[in-house]
């Protein structure tokens, strides 16, 4: 390729370096010149351009990009038609992204032109997410180049997805008189919210006395039932291969495949195998719904993925998470900052849904409200609070057990204005932000919360941060601080769109799929994803 100023009359079939203005309208950078862009060029007074000629055997970035991208793209990664030298490639399901690191490293070597960038080996994804891209970055890469990196990723072994697959799980939980039956419920709810997410469901818990023969009997009940994993919650932390936990699985004919693992929180954990049923001893941070070391093993397992005793010793790096401000010896001070809060509008009467109340309609078991409410436990946003209003009673019922704040409006038959406002006046005054849900949205999962709060970090601390599907805005929104006052005033049904307008530079746009334009305000749209009509 042969880069460099030319004059206009020699730029025919050539790539344009830069952006150029033609008169009122602007040729942009990486334009191929034809007959019709020079006479443009030259009647808006220019005479030379800096552009890229390809030579015999160079391959244009956008054909070489498709390329690539197109021979790491398999049953549940799809690639995207190819612009600006750049291809992506997104998830066609939720479920794990595996990751050749050495491949992915040996591809980087073979040329700087050629670039492939992705997400963090084994992270979840959602449908439609981006997992990874491959950019040329001059205009066009040599043959040979090309050829290399098509061997290396041939075969497509390089990126894969894992998907998340539908699992039984069973539940033990020991009891000691110290342990609270508040603890006992909200442990059972969190685990519920994490299986939930991804498409898991829990057949039974079984409460059993803080003693390894009873926990072996529990886990051979469960085994029995049908259970395709368990997990085991010991009134106190495991700190020996005698404790009550590893004793109760050995009791009942299990292998203990690794005690312990280098992530903190999460240290305390326990691996193991009942008769090909893999068992998971959770460690006691796993009773939070903040991310730890517990959330990393389940989701392999619940992938389909083996994890051996390498596998969890391999965890080290990257294994120091975040900090739990009410460890009495905690790493470092807690952050001063206020965190993110999750405000659910659940007040509306639901007047499209042709009567009953939307938020009390059920999808897969559990209504709209207690789907979404158990999401935002699940996710890093703390507190929850839930705006109720119409059949508060009802709505209120459905949250029952849950660790939610309840905040009631009785003024909710003024509009979503309202219940807007209750909500934000409900508020800790230190929160950072708060991102606003929707009751009748019940397929924004835990993990799209985390990725809208993850772009509301450091690098964006005083945006909006909106979520998307397909280039097209969506709920829910995530607000800073500074806009809380804005928000109090909104009056009418029209909730903050018009904010979001007025607020153009400040927005943060996150692709999270389908999720962020699907909400279940009528009989049809309930119907069309298998829900049913409450009360």
């Amino acid at each position: 390729m042969r880069f460099g100023p030319v004059d206009l009359d020699a730029s025919e079939g050539a790539f344009l370096a830069h952006s150029v203005d033609a008169g009122s309208t602007r040729l942009r950078k990486g334009t191929r010149l034809g007959i019709a862009e020079i006479v443009r060029l030259r009647e808006a007074g220019v005479r030379s351009v800096v552009v890229a000629h390809l030579d015999p055997g160079d391959v244009a970035e956008d054909e070489a990009a498709g390329r690539l991208a197109g021979a790491m793209q398999g049953a549940l990664l799809k690639a995207a038609a190819p612009f600006t030298g750049r291809a992506n490639l997104h998830a066609d399901a939720a479920g794990l992204l595996v990751v050749d690191r050495l491949a992915v490293d040996r591809l980087n070597r073979i040329d700087p032109a050629i670039t492939l960038a992705t997400l963090p080996e084994l992270q979840p994804v959602e449908a439609g997410q981006l997992v990874a891209t491959v950019k040329i970055i001059p205009f066009a890469v040599s043959a040979d180049s090309l050829a290399a990196a098509e061997r290396a990723v041939g075969g497509g072994t390089v990126l894969s997805l894992a998907p998340f697959r539908p699992r039984r799980i069973g539940l033990v939980a020991t009891t000691l008189p110290s342990l609270k039956t508040s603890v006992l419920e909200k442990t059972r709810l969190r685990l519920e919210a994490r299986l939930s997410a991804v498409g898991s469901v829990l057949i039974g818990e079984r409460r059993v006395p803080h003693e390894a023969a009873a926990v072996g009997e529990a886990l051979l009940g469960l085994a029995g039932e049908g259970a395709d994993l368990l997990v085991v919650f010991g009134a106190s932390a495991m700190v020996d291969a005698g404790d009550v936990v590893p004793a109760g699985i050995e009791a009942a004919g299990g292998r203990i495949v690794r005690l312990g693992m280098p992530v903190d929180p999460g240290n305390l954990l326990v691996l193991a195998d009942l008769g090909g049923v893999p068992v998971v001893g959770a460690p006691g941070c796993a009773r939070s719904p903040k991310e730890n070391g517990f959330d990393w093993v389940l989701r392999r397992l619940l992938a389909g993925l083996e994890v051996t005793a390498d596998d969890i010793a391999g965890l080290g790096v990257g294994g120091l998470l975040s900090e739990i401000g009410t460890r009495p010896q905690p790493r470092e001070r807690p952050a001063e900052a206020g965190g993110v809060a999750a405000l659910i509008l659940a007040a509306g009467e639901g007047r499209r849904m042709g009567g009953p109340t939307k938020q009390l309609a059920e999808l897969g078991g559990r209504s709209l409200v207690r789907r979404v409410a158990e999401a935002a436990l699940a996710s890093r946003a703390a507190p929850v609070v839930v705006v109720t209003g119409h059949e508060r009673d009802a709505v209120e019922a459905e949250l029952a057990g849950l660790d939610v704040m309840l905040a009631f409006n009785a003024d909710y038959r003024g509009g979503l204005s309202t219940s807007l406002r209750r909500g934000v006046e409900a508020l800790p005054p230190r929160a950072s932000g708060v991102l606003v849900l929707l009751a009748d949205m019940p397929f924004v999962t835990h993990a799209m919360i985390d990725r809208l709060i993850d772009n509301f970090g450091a690098d964006h601390p005083h945006s909006i941060v909106v979520p998307t599907h397909g280039g097209k805005r969506g709920n829910p929104v995530l607000w800073p601080h500074r806009h809380f006052a804005a928000l109090r005033a909104i009056e009418g049904d029209t909730g903050a769109r018009h904010l979001i307008a007025d607020k153009a530079d400040e927005i943060v746009e996150v692709e999270i799929g389908e999720a962020a334009a699907l909400d279940l305000d009528t009989p049809a749209a309930l119907a069309n994803v298998g829900g049913t009509i409450g009360r």
